[in-house]
């Protein structure tokens, strides 16, 4: 079974709704008892990261993530909840997030090295480069097109968690991931059969109950 954790600032329904057409068990709450119950966490993610972190550490919820993270059982966060697995943000100021992977939150600037203006957020679909393409979040899905909504970018600092990546004018990490750790940047449950595939291998990882092959 896959607890979804409901902090307040997710795409719960749509979520929900996703893991449904692909007939995985879960459960949605915000109850620490209840996720301990599960075999994988999907932690979703809409809105700013210091809102998001300070209603984790109030809830509980930033110790549990920690400690499920050191269990070994899958995790997978999806847009903000991507970003929060990261060292910190520079989102209305530091924040300290789960520290999980390596990295650290960043805005898009909004501008080429050429001087030109680009678009923030980044909004829509952009296509998927895969890194490692062995890898089970990302067996058998294809470098298609995903949907993006986000503002702030990731900067790891570790080559390794890098799994997927797409071009915003920078380097996006679209798909990072370490151990039983993972990310997703788009929402997958938004990207058509390329993100219904990769909610699929987290639903088969999460029954075999192991860490994802690096």
């Amino acid at each position: 079974m896959i607890g979804i954790v409901d902090y307040g600032m997710g795409n719960l329904h749509s979520v929900s709704k996703a893991l449904e057409r692909l007939e995985l068990d879960y459960v949605l709450t915000d109850d620490i008892e209840q996720l301990k119950k599960a075999d994988g966490l999907l932690l979703p993610g809409v809105g700013a990261f210091p809102d998001a972190m300070k209603t984790l550490n109030e809830m509980g919820l930033t110790t549990f993530l920690r400690e499920w993270a050191e269990s070994g059982k899958p995790l997978l966060g999806i847009c903000l909840g991507m970003q929060l697995l990261f060292d910190e943000s520079e989102e209305h100021g530091a924040t300290e997030g789960l520290k999980l992977l390596p990295g650290r939150v960043e805005r898009f600037v909004g501008h080429t090295a050429n001087g030109e203006t680009y678009k923030v957020p980044h909004m829509g679909w952009n296509k998927l480069t895969f890194h490692k393409p062995d890898h089970k979040l990302l067996q058998d899905v294809e470098e298609g097109h995903v949907y993006f909504v986000h503002s702030f970018v990731v900067k790891h600092k570790e080559d390794d968690v890098l799994l997927a990546s797409s071009e915003y004018d920078v380097t996006v990490p679209a798909v990072v991931g370490r151990g039983n750790v993972m990310g997703t940047q788009f929402h997958p449950e938004k990207s058509s059969h390329v993100g219904m595939s990769i909610l699929r291998n987290f639903g088969e990882l999460v029954t075999q109950g192991g860490k994802s092959r690096e």
